[in-house]
């Protein structure tokens, strides 16, 4: 049995080199997601300073109030969420724009990277997005009067904001599966 021959017409070799010279330009973002990375360290270091501040404080002869406690805990909180994020966009950007991380064996493969593309991405620091927003919006209240009515309102509409962009792209989402999917009916 032979093979069929390829019916792509041949490239000229200056062509061929520009989408070799394109192509290559994805590692470009790579000390993008170092500089990540950094940020991430950065974020664990501050997080060490408010955890020690919240035992110290704890463990002193000064009073310390449930609502600081709880305001000094919600921003630990966001810390970690915020860390969840940048774990997010590290991995799952590396992998979806730069190159395959290759962690087919490894015990500690996150669940979402088999899947990961553009949309699970997307979709993934959305929902992340909403949960900072809420982590704020909680201390917000929490900490209320010693905010302005114009600063609270801001933030609910911030998060709705960021709610209502959340519903766009899984309704877009949807939309685009569901076109493809049919798309996809007709040709088989």
């Amino acid at each position: 049995m032979h093979s069929p021959k390829n019916t792509m017409p041949t490239m000229s070799f200056p062509v061929k080199q520009l989408e070799t010279f394109i192509f290559a330009s994805r590692w470009i973002q790579a000390p993008l997601y170092i500089g990540l990375i950094v940020a991430q360290v950065v974020y664990c270091y501050l997080f060490m300073i408010e955890l020690s501040h919240l035992v110290t404080s704890a463990f002193s002869t000064t009073h310390v109030s449930e609502t600081d406690v709880m305001l000094v805990v919600l921003g630990l909180i966001d810390v970690v969420m915020i860390a969840n994020l940048l774990v997010m966009v590290i991995i799952g950007g590396y992998e979806t724009f730069v190159s395959r991380l290759n962690l087919a064996d490894h015990p500690d493969q996150p669940e979402w990277l088999s899947h990961v593309n553009a949309g699970v991405l997307k979709f993934k620091l959305s929902t992340a997005s909403i949960g900072i927003s809420s982590i704020h919006q909680l201390k917000s209240f929490i900490n209320a009067p010693n905010l302005s009515e114009h600063t609270l309102m801001g933030q609910v509409i911030i998060h709705v904001v960021f709610l209502f962009s959340a519903l766009a792209m899984a309704i877009v989402d949807k939309t685009m599966t569901q076109t493809l999917a049919l798309q996809h009916q007709k040709h088989h």
